[in-house]
Protein backbone atom coordinates (compact mmCIF):
# COMPACT_ATOMS: atom_id res chain seq x y z
CA UNK A 1 0.00 0.00 0.00
CA UNK A 2 3.08 2.36 0.70
CA UNK A 3 3.37 4.06 -2.71
CA UNK A 4 -0.06 3.93 -3.53
CA UNK A 5 -1.96 5.54 -0.23
CA UNK A 6 -1.39 9.05 -2.28
CA UNK A 7 -3.40 8.11 -4.60
CA UNK A 8 -6.63 7.01 -2.31
CA UNK A 9 -6.05 9.67 -0.06
CA UNK A 10 -4.53 12.84 -2.48
CA UNK A 11 -3.22 15.66 -0.92
CA UNK A 12 -6.33 16.77 0.82
CA UNK A 13 -6.25 13.89 3.09
CA UNK A 14 -2.74 14.71 3.90
CA UNK A 15 -3.42 18.56 4.78
CA UNK A 16 -6.27 17.38 6.89
CA UNK A 17 -4.06 14.90 9.00
CA UNK A 18 -1.02 17.09 9.33
CA UNK A 19 -3.06 19.98 10.37
CA UNK A 20 -5.02 18.38 12.81
CA UNK A 21 -1.76 16.71 14.05
CA UNK A 22 -0.04 20.72 14.28
CA UNK A 23 -2.94 21.40 15.94
CA UNK A 24 -2.86 19.56 18.51
CA UNK A 25 1.44 19.80 18.91
CA UNK A 26 1.19 23.45 19.29
CA UNK A 27 -1.22 22.87 22.04
CA UNK A 28 0.54 19.99 24.24
CA UNK A 29 2.84 20.88 27.14
CA UNK A 30 4.96 18.12 26.39
CA UNK A 31 6.07 18.16 22.54
CA UNK A 32 5.41 22.11 21.50
CA UNK A 33 8.19 23.36 23.61
CA UNK A 34 10.44 21.20 20.96
CA UNK A 35 9.25 23.14 18.38
CA UNK A 36 10.82 26.58 17.86
CA UNK A 37 8.44 29.44 17.57
CA UNK A 38 8.76 31.03 14.49
CA UNK A 39 8.75 27.92 12.37
CA UNK A 40 5.23 26.22 13.03
CA UNK A 41 3.85 26.58 9.40
CA UNK A 42 7.83 25.69 8.38
CA UNK A 43 7.19 22.42 10.45
CA UNK A 44 3.73 21.25 8.95
CA UNK A 45 4.72 21.54 5.56
CA UNK A 46 8.25 19.56 5.97
CA UNK A 47 6.01 16.79 7.56
CA UNK A 48 3.19 17.01 4.94
CA UNK A 49 6.04 17.36 2.18
CA UNK A 50 7.41 13.95 3.64
CA UNK A 51 4.05 11.72 4.01
CA UNK A 52 3.47 12.93 0.64
CA UNK A 53 6.84 11.88 -1.04
CA UNK A 54 6.56 8.37 1.04
CA UNK A 55 3.53 7.35 0.01
CA UNK A 56 3.48 7.84 -3.79
CA UNK A 57 2.67 11.54 -4.48
CA UNK A 58 5.08 14.22 -5.34
CA UNK A 59 9.01 14.01 -4.20
CA UNK A 60 8.41 17.90 -2.80
CA UNK A 61 10.62 16.74 0.52
CA UNK A 62 13.37 15.17 -1.38
CA UNK A 63 13.59 18.03 -3.65
CA UNK A 64 13.83 20.98 -1.13
CA UNK A 65 16.08 18.97 1.62
CA UNK A 66 17.61 15.93 0.57
CA UNK A 67 17.11 12.26 1.63
CA UNK A 68 15.10 12.40 4.72
CA UNK A 69 17.30 10.80 7.06
CA UNK A 70 15.12 10.84 9.96
CA UNK A 71 17.28 10.09 12.82
CA UNK A 72 19.87 12.39 12.47
CA UNK A 73 17.19 15.00 11.87
CA UNK A 74 15.54 14.07 14.91
CA UNK A 75 18.74 13.32 16.76
CA UNK A 76 18.60 17.00 18.48
CA UNK A 77 15.73 16.64 19.81
CA UNK A 78 15.22 14.37 23.33
CA UNK A 79 12.74 12.06 22.18
CA UNK A 80 12.26 9.43 25.13
CA UNK A 81 9.05 7.09 25.62
CA UNK A 82 6.83 10.04 26.94
CA UNK A 83 7.59 11.98 23.91
CA UNK A 84 7.43 9.54 21.28
CA UNK A 85 4.16 8.04 23.31
CA UNK A 86 2.21 11.58 22.81
CA UNK A 87 3.32 11.69 19.47
CA UNK A 88 1.76 8.56 18.65
CA UNK A 89 -1.48 9.76 20.74
CA UNK A 90 -2.00 13.07 18.72
CA UNK A 91 -1.51 11.54 15.73
CA UNK A 92 -4.12 9.20 16.22
CA UNK A 93 -5.90 11.60 17.43
CA UNK A 94 -5.38 13.39 13.85
CA UNK A 95 -5.99 10.31 11.98
CA UNK A 96 -10.20 9.73 13.20
CA UNK A 97 -10.25 13.27 12.99
CA UNK A 98 -9.13 13.58 9.41
CA UNK A 99 -11.71 10.62 8.30
CA UNK A 100 -9.52 8.68 5.94
CA UNK A 101 -10.95 5.45 4.71
CA UNK A 102 -10.38 2.35 7.59
CA UNK A 103 -7.39 0.43 5.83
CA UNK A 104 -5.63 3.62 5.09
CA UNK A 105 -5.98 4.83 8.28
CA UNK A 106 -5.30 1.97 10.32
CA UNK A 107 -1.88 1.30 7.70
CA UNK A 108 -1.18 4.79 8.17
CA UNK A 109 -1.41 4.05 12.29
CA UNK A 110 0.98 1.27 12.13
CA UNK A 111 3.56 3.53 10.34
CA UNK A 112 3.63 5.86 12.65
CA UNK A 113 3.95 3.55 15.69
CA UNK A 114 7.00 2.40 14.28
CA UNK A 115 8.83 5.36 13.06
CA UNK A 116 8.14 6.70 16.54
CA UNK A 117 9.85 3.86 17.88
CA UNK A 118 12.86 4.42 15.60
CA UNK A 119 13.19 7.69 16.48
CA UNK A 120 13.76 7.01 20.45
CA UNK A 121 16.96 8.59 21.39
CA UNK A 122 16.88 9.08 24.58
CA UNK A 123 16.12 6.61 27.92
CA UNK A 124 13.38 7.00 30.06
Amino acid sequence: MDQELYARIGEDGFERLVAGFYTRVRADDLLAPLYPDDDWEGAEQRLRDFLVGRFGGPQRYVEARGHPRLRMRHAPYPVDRAHRDRWVELMRASLDEADLPGPESEFLAAFFDQVATFLLNRAD
